[in-house]
């Protein structure tokens, strides 16, 4: 388990006293990927992740852990250690991007191990002041090839900030261009809406999004989880795959994976991330 592991799924709440999102919580999510060119292919999947405050990472009742467990080595590219915690490897994260670890709640959007397996494709960190301001988003990002990569970002009000792609994802997706996120704290009533567009110069945009509703993580919940999104992690997995062969026969070119050297990017967020905002439809497919 990574960090002091919260005695009970009951909410964890802020000193400050703001009206902030009740973790842990379960999100049964929807998926959305917009490909336009040079191809088309889309699709949506319903799928389930958790939001929780990384320095009170939840510990479900022995039975149901097979299915919700939260591993500090599971999220950031530095080597592990025996007392890492979330936190910890979070702000070692932060202290190379030169960014001061958050003084306040860090809420993170993720996905647990279930059944032994996991795999995040996208994880989200919201980090705060302890007056309750967001002081950087962390979106870290990882591919299928065993490797991670983490954009240290400062969004405007809205949710919005511009990074460079620096980080192979997809065969199908050179490493260039640049990514609109859109990553906005979850609302207090739990709404999640978080999306990453991938812009470049003569090509039509490419969006994903992940969409869902925040609902407190208890035993119920969790059952119910299994029974809506059965190993969740590993369905994942098996359905990136399963759209790569799709693209494939579509005749997409591969592109060959360079040497992933870096796997820091920071940015803060210029004016024009807020300048040419996507539809919503797009980008958060709500």
């Amino acid at each position: 388990m990574t960090g002091t592991p919260s005695t009970t799924l009951r909410p964890v709440t802020t000193p400050t006293g703001r009206d902030d999102v009740a973790v842990p919580a379960v999100v049964h999510t929807r998926i959305r990927h917009i490909r336009t060119s040079p191809v088309r292919h889309a699709f949506t999947h319903r799928s389930a992740s958790w939001l929780i405050d990384v320095d009170h990472p939840p510990r479900v009742p022995l039975p149901l852990r097979p299915f919700a467990r939260f591993h500090a080595a599971d999220h950031f590219p530095q080597p592990a250690h025996p007392r890492d915690t979330l936190r910890s490897r979070l702000d070692e994260q932060l202290a190379a991007a030169g960014v001061d670890a958050p003084s306040g709640r860090v809420v993170a959007l993720l996905s647990p191990r279930v059944a032994g397996h996991v795999f995040n494709p996208l994880s989200v960190f919201w980090c705060h002041e302890s007056d309750g301001s967001l002081s950087c988003v962390v979106a870290e990002v990882h591919n299928t090839y065993g490797e991670r990569h983490c954009y240290v970002v400062i969004p405007d009000a809205r949710g919005d900030a511009l990074v460079p792609k620096e980080f192979y994802v997809s065969p199908f997706n050179e490493v260039a261009g640049t990514y609109r996120l859109h990553v906005p704290p979850p609302s207090a009533d739990g709404a999640v809406a978080v999306s990453v567009t991938l812009e470049r110069d003569g090509q039509d945009p490419f969006t994903a999004s992940v969409s869902g509703r925040a609902r407190p993580a208890t035993t119920a919940a969790i059952i119910r989880t299994q029974l809506t999104a059965p190993l969740a992690p590993l369905v994942v997995s098996a359905r990136i795959r399963m759209h790569g062969i799709r693209l494939w026969f579509k005749r997409l070119p591969v592109i060959t994976r360079p040497e992933h050297r870096n796997s820091l990017t920071i940015a803060g967020c210029p004016a024009s991330a807020t300048d040419s905002r996507k539809d919503d439809d797009e980008r958060s497919a709500s």
